[in-house]
């Protein structure tokens, strides 16, 4: 008879090999993700650092229009918070407002009270929809961007004029006052627009793309002549990098969280992989329904099928169902030799007596009883005695 104590000593755990085969397919997938973020990133960090900065030399950097202004008469001084840059403004003075999106709304609302009636100029490089609004009233940014890059001027702005096409193509805007001048449009809708102050000679220049400032671009089109034109009409320049350590003007409701500052791109990336996921486990999930019965395509061997239960009620700790499988099975074997019907394999009346008049020698009834009809093992040592001791009955049985 076969039992627990004698089944091979087989897991049926998965390897630590077989569990590398069917993962590593996954984990070369992410290990050569991070390898190309972390490419990308330093290849991003190299190119764009010092982005904007009048004081670096990299290609994204501003240095060269910096010195083209300084042999002209012009300096420049850069600041980094809201408090030195309304310090600066003034009618003699050019602010350069690098990043206005980085602004909160306090601050560019006390960024705009500081620089309206000031008399300077104030240029806004590339601001979006919520910040031209305040920092540039009766200019309002289109959502669908600049196909072109290089554009001509088709205003009567004198800047634009003497300067020709320029690489100003990116947000377009449009303007709602009458007196603004309207410059490099992209299908009719102004890439450059200039609006002056309502009282004084001030004004604001809105650029829509960064592209005339960047060392890399300054010596292509016009965009030297218009940058030098459009920083160069007064004698001093402040050129503003915001920075998100400044905490001036900054409401407590108006900070923004964490996904505020991440970049659209990785929203809908992350979106785009959640519907995949769940399409994917839609795909590989269990079809529910209702079970239908089929025949094996193969024969399976009594001891791979014995093998196989056992492992499942160890699995499950169910030695009481173990018990219940080998008494039985052994019940319905007795049963026939001793001259008892199977049907009345299971009754202790018709079985026992038959059972001991077989038996070379008579053991207790109590014994017997406890053996073929008595409570489950309470451990695995019992559940192996049990076992034996079923198998050693039936020996006796047989034996002539």
């Amino acid at each position: 008879m076969t039992t627990e104590a004698t089944l091979p000593s087989t897991s049926a755990s998965p390897t630590a090999r077989q569990v590398w085969t069917r993962a590593r397919g996954v984990v070369l997938a992410l290990v050569l993700l991070l390898v190309a973020a972390v490419v990308i990133a330093a290849i991003r960090s190299d190119t764009r650092h010092g982005t904007l900065d009048p004081r670096s030399a990299d290609p994204y950097g501003s240095r060269a229009v910096a010195e083209l202004l300084a042999d002209r008469g012009v300096s420049t001084r850069v600041v980094t918070t809201l408090a030195e840059a309304d310090a600066a403004a003034g009618p003699d003075t050019t602010l350069l407002v690098a990043v206005p999106d980085l602004l909160t709304h306090g601050q560019q609302s006390q960024l705009r009270s500081g620089t309206a009636d000031s008399g300077g100029r104030t240029l806004l490089v590339a601001p979006g929809s919520s910040s031209v609004e305040r920092l540039a009233p009766g200019v309002v940014a289109n959502p669908a961007t600049s196909l072109d890059s290089t554009l001509s001027p088709d205003c009567a702005l004198p800047a634009a004029r003497r300067a020709g096409t320029a690489d100003t193509g990116g947000i377009r805007y449009t303007a709602t006052r009458p007196d603004a001048d309207e410059c490099y449009p992209s299908n009719r809708l102004a890439t450059l627009v200039r609006v002056p102050d309502r009282s004084g000679d001030g004004d604001t220049v809105v650029l829509g793309a960064p592209d005339i400032l960047y060392n890399d671009t300054l010596d292509e089109q016009g965009n030297a002549s218009l940058a030098l034109q459009l920083l160069g009409s007064r004698p001093h320049l402040v050129w503003y990098l915001p920075s998100l350590s400044d905490t001036a003007a900054t409401d407590p409701d108006d900070e923004k969280g964490f996904f505020d500052l991440l970049p659209s791109g990785w929203l809908w990336g992350t979106l785009q992989l959640f519907i995949a996921a769940v399409l994917a486990a839609l795909w590989r999930a269990r079809r529910l329904g209702p079970l239908v019965p089929e025949n094996l395509p193969v024969a399976i061997r009594a001891s791979e099928t014995v093998e196989g239960r056992a492992r499942l009620y160890r699995k499950a700790n169910a030695r009481d169902r173990a018990a219940a499988a080998l008494r039985s099975t052994t019940r319905t074997r007795l049963a026939p030799l001793v001259g008892v019907p199977v049907a009345q394999a299971h009754a202790p009346e018709a079985l026992l007596p038959a059972l001991s008049a077989h038996l070379h020698s008579p053991g207790d009834g109590q014994a017997m009883h406890a053996l073929l009809f008595g409570p489950p093992p309470g451990d695995d040592t019992a559940l192996i005695s049990l076992a034996d001791q079923l198998d050693a009955l039936e020996r006796e049985v047989r034996r002539p």
